[in-house]
């Protein structure tokens, strides 16, 4: 008995609760005369006279006249919420009601039927909410349900309808909605689940003219419409038995000019071209509760794409909070009040917290899945989950959101009326509290004012901050056609050497010269971001060179308004643009082709250490979940690995990790991308050809991949293994291959998958000349394959390259038999004369073919990288066959095991080490920044001072200069060559012997 548990207010109006009894005595002596509510009548008294249920009849009576024709009307469900609790009551309710109505074929049967369940929920709800039994998410939720199932159960009749005047064919008639085509649409808190105690429902109600069968397809829009003003009549007429919702279906598209049912393709074609950011905000909560699945599920595909953009949006702040600033002008909310004030729309109210949950999630929720919940509450713990608002912030809006909507239900109880609005007197305004279970109205009045406050403090962090524009910064003037010369002086003062050339490029702007500034809303943008652009530009090493990257990067941007937008929401990125537009015209270019990168700055931990492939696959796998098909599969992965490598850019530019950790994260990228891509590239080739049972294909990952020591512009070095069972000679696909053709296609599914051009670019960039015979060998190699000629064939300087080759995607049986399979190669006794010979002729082969021209080719210069990997990977096919413990794919390690070994003098490997580690950071630098070769005469003063704090120590950089790191790379290099020669070179004499200049 729920009695027990529940804690009455005290009646709002006692002089109201005598007269409540009197009417109930009244009832009791009702129900005693009948023979089957004789029972009834003896709960009802001794309701009256139990200490709990007198609380109960008197809260009722006292504060809510609605209430009170409930209780009287339903008294046997009010037995039943006594008696078993509000769930029991609930479930059992609902059951009854859909074994009775669903099959009902008589309109008024129907409609009296769904009156009577909403009554009967109202009070199950009421109470459970007034006594404090159900949370208000319960409440919310238990009326969502009612609703969703009177408009379920409303349509099931009025499609057997259309079905029995030969307007449609139901595939199914005792299932009439399955392939029906019909889609309704729960809007706004019915999508949500959170409908409150007296809302109205808003609807959209659409067909699929594809899937809906019917003679006379021109008809079919004048059925659905009918259909759609049937449902209405159904739900909403007000006959004796009162009504079940108001329902509302101005959420459709342009409901002023479209009919009451849209088409699909009516709907979808509005959407794509027409629909503003409003419409996607609505669109975020919208859920099917009636209709055809498969339609719903198809038409939902395509809200997706509409609703979650995959760039971030910041336009969306402005574009909700003008929406919200039109509410308040409409209903004259500009600031907090408690009389009168309304708790929806008015400052501090409910539709705050949902602007703040809905514009966070139309912001990031195209690239953070998790974000997408319809719920308002449920909103906001994704948001504190995924680091997108504080946790305080999140816990405090959504106490504030319970809080308002308990006040909510209980103003809207009182005579079942659709207001939001506070009493506009002291005594309305008491009586509320009271039946609230306050003890009077002033602890309500500073609880509800606190929560106001707290809400509107909130939403205006969000929504309210002003223009990007420095403190104290004067005014810039850009207008007409001639220079203003204030503001050409104050462009001098902050450091533009040709202020005019500034002037007249601003004015361009202005004047809509870019297609990214051709919008009046860019226009906007981007002159209140002007100071803060300015300013920002003019601390770089040189203004006038990163302003003029600035200008070709904004006349290469295809639209600005979302750039704008993001800049003007984030100012901080101004100053991370200007320092990479005034170091690298390479960066420059990427980025205005590729402007929705700068997203993955606001993604959280951005800047934190980089992530490991654990973190990587986990924050991977939920966004390939969402793709729809195979190509969008690979926009996911084209997407997220541009990103990882502009946050490893980013990080090298702001000299933030070791490069071991810069390459171990682009490594890890790569490789988490390569096994998310396998799978799918194969699921898609097995639908023809389909698979061989006991095969597979593993990739082995050589060159920088395979040692881990990626840079942002590396390509992937691979080589293909496959393997098969003894009795399998071709796949079990409807169009079967032998294994050799099998693989050597999928190979080239897989290469084209990785590297195909698309406006994303490519996912990389591939070579495939390490496999066995190199170009002239076929892709796909079988691992007996791979054996024989390694074992048989092989060059020296494939087995140097082998140092680096690991498994990184397939079958993990067959990854070990590779890894197994490259151990024993390079495990092998081999002659240490020959193996000496053929290293240091390929030296010298490579040093005739590139000749470093500078110490800045740190890959080709003597004591570079060539030389320390030669020096590693040479010890390491010479005593491996003893020592097995030094072999490892990364340079670095191996240098360190060989000394560990005793192989390697200690202070020899560890100078080896650091040569290795400063050419690695100067390439990475490099080839970030500078496309084609580097030239000090002829580099930006940006990039060589970024250059010299690569290079130089730390407690250096101060004092140091470009020439001082060019010293000291040069010393480095001139040990790591001595180095060299003594290991190698001198070892090996001058002259190669016989056979090396071909091994």
């Amino acid at each position: 008995m729920p009695l027990t548990t529940a804690t009455w207010p005290q009646p709002a109006h006692p002089d109201r609760v005598a007269s409540g009894l009197i009417r109930w005595a009244e009832r009791v002596d009702a129900l005693a005369k009948g023979p089957d509510t004789a029972p009834l009548a003896e709960f009802a008294r001794g309701l009256a006279t139990d200490p709990a249920g007198a609380a109960l009849l008197a809260a009722v009576f006292g504060g809510s006249p609605y209430l009170t024709e409930l209780v009287l009307r339903e008294t046997a469900c009010l037995h039943d919420f006594v008696d078993r609790g509000p769930e029991p009551a609930f479930t059992s309710l609902m059951a009854e009601s859909r074994a009775a109505l669903s099959g009902e074929t008589d309109r008024s049967r129907l409609m009296a039927g769904l009156r009577r369940t909403k009554r009967q929920v109202a009070l199950i709800c009421a109470l459970a909410d007034i006594g404090g039994l159900w949370p208000v998410e319960q409440v919310t939720l238990v009326l969502s349900q009612l609703a969703e199932a009177s408009v379920r159960l409303a349509t099931r009749h009025l499609l057997r309808q259309l079905a029995e005047r030969g307007a449609i064919t139901l595939p199914d008639p005792e299932d009439p909605e399955s392939g029906s085509g019909l889609i309704v649409l729960g809007m706004g808190k019915l999508g949500a689940e959170e409908l409150n105690f007296s809302s109205d429902i808003d609807l959209i109600v659409l067909y699929d003219e594809v899937r809906a069968k019917t003679a006379d397809p021109h008809d079919l829009a004048r059925h659905f419409v009918r259909l759609t003003r049937d449902l209405v009549r159904i739900l909403e007429e007000r006959t004796a038995d009162g009504y079940v919702f108001r329902t509302d279906l101005r959420l459709r598209p342009d409901p002023s000019a479209t009919p009451l049912a849209v088409s699909v393709g009516g709907a979808e074609g509005y959407y794509g071209s027409m629909a503003q950011t409003w419409e996607r905000s609505a669109m975020i909560k919208a859920r099917q509760i009636a209709g055809d699945p498969e339609s719903g599920a198809a038409f939902g595909r395509f809200l997706r794409q509409f609703v979650w953009r995959t760039g971030l949006d910041f336009a969306a702040i402005e574009d909700i909070h003008k929406v919200k600033r039109q509410i308040n002008h409409h209903h004259g909310h500009a600031a907090i009040a408690v009389t009168g004030h309304d708790l929806k729309v008015g400052r501090g109210g409910i539709r705050e917290i949902e602007f703040f949950v809905q514009t966070q999630q139309l912001i990031f929720g195209g690239r953070e899945p998790h974000l997408r919940s319809r719920g308002t509450l449920e909103g906001l713990a994704a948001l504190a989950d995924g680091g997108r608002v504080d946790r305080i912030t999140a816990d405090r809006l959504a106490d504030a959101y319970r809080f308002l909507r308990r006040v909510e239900h209980r103003l809207q109880m009182i005579d079942d009326q659709q207001t939001q609005r506070m009493p506009k007197t002291e005594e309305g305004l008491a009586a509320l509290a009271v039946f609230l279970g306050y003890p009077s109205a002033e602890p309500f009045v500073a609880e509800l004012r606190r929560t106001l406050e707290i809400v509107e403090e909130r939403y205006a962090r969000l929504f309210e901050e002003g223009p990007c524009r420095p403190t104290g910064a004067p005014e810039l003037v850009f207008t007409g056609t001639d220079d203003d010369r204030p503001t050409l002086d104050r462009l001098a003062d902050m450091g533009f050497h040709n202020p005019a050339a500034v002037s007249g490029t601003v004015r361009g702007w202005l004047h809509g010269r870019y297609r990214a500034t051709r919008s009046e809303r860019a226009r906007q943008l981007l002159g209140e971001l002007l100071p803060a652009m300015l300013e920002t530009v003019a601390r770089t090493p040189n203004p006038d060179q990163a302003w003029l990257r600035l200008d070709d990067f904004i006349g290469r941007l295809p639209v600005g308004v979302p750039l704008f937008s993001l800049f003007h929401a984030n100012p901080n990125l101004i100053d991370l643009v200007a320092k990479l537009l005034g170091t690298s015209a390479r960066l420059a270019d990427h980025l205005a082709h590729h402007p929705g990168e700068l997203d993955a700055v606001l993604t959280p931990g951005f800047f934190d250490s980089l992530p490991d492939a654990t973190h990587l696959e986990a924050e991977l796998a939920p966004q390939l979940a969402t793709a729809r098909d195979y190509e969008d599969v690979l926009t996911i992965l084209r997407r997220w690995t541009n990103d990882k490598r502009f946050q490893a850019g980013v990080h090298l530019l702001l000299e933030q990790p070791a490069h071991a950790a810069l390459g171990c994260f682009l490594t890890c990228a790569a490789e988490v991308a390569l096994r998310g891509l396998q799978p799918k590239v194969e699921d898609t080739f097995a639908g023809r050809h389909g698979r061989f049972a006991a095969g597979g294909l593993a990739v082995v990952a050589m060159g920088k991949l395979g040692s881990g020591e990626m840079s942002v512009r590396s390509d992937l070095d691979l080589i293909m293994v496959f393997d098969v069972g003894e009795e399998e000679t071709q796949s079990d696909g409807s169009k079967p291959l032998s294994p050799s053709l099998y693989y050597a296609r999928l190979i080239q599914r897989l290469l084209s998958a990785i590297t195909a051009q698309t406006r994303d670019g490519a996912l990389y960039e591939a070579d495939m000349r390490l496999r066995p015979s190199g170009n002239a060998g076929p892709l796909a190699t079988s691992l007996a394959a791979f054996r024989t000629y390694h074992q048989d064939s092989a060059w020296t300087w494939e087995h140097m390259a082998l140092t680096r080759a690991r498994p990184i995607s397939g079958p993990v049986w067959l990854q070990a038999k590779v890894t197994e399979a490259i151990a024993d190669v390079l495990r092998r006794p081999r002659d240490a004369r020959t193996l000496l010979d053929d290293v240091a002729d390929m030296r010298r082969r490579i040093a005739r073919q590139h000749p470093a021209d500078t110490a800045w080719d740190v890959k080709y210069a003597r004591g570079g990288l060539i030389d320390i990997e030669f020096i590693a990977q040479y010890l390491q096919l010479r005593e491996a066959h003893h020592r097995p413990d030094v072999l490892s794919p990364n340079t670095a390690d191996a240098l360190r095991r060989l000394a560990k070994a005793g192989l390697l003098d200690a202070a020899v490997a560890g100078r080896l080490q650091a040569a290795l580690a400063l050419a690695q950071r100067v390439q990475a630098y490099l080839r970030l920044t500078v496309d084609g070769g580097f030239d000090p005469e002829a580099a930006p003063a940006a990039l060589l001072s970024g250059l010299a704090r690569v290079v130089l120590p730390e407690d250096a950089v101060e004092s140091g200069c470009f020439a001082a790191a060019d010293a000291h790379l040069r010393a480095v290099q001139a040990d790591a060559h001595d180095l060299f020669r003594e290991l190698v070179e001198i070892p090996a004499g001058e002259a190669p012997s016989a056979g090396a200049a071909e091994r």
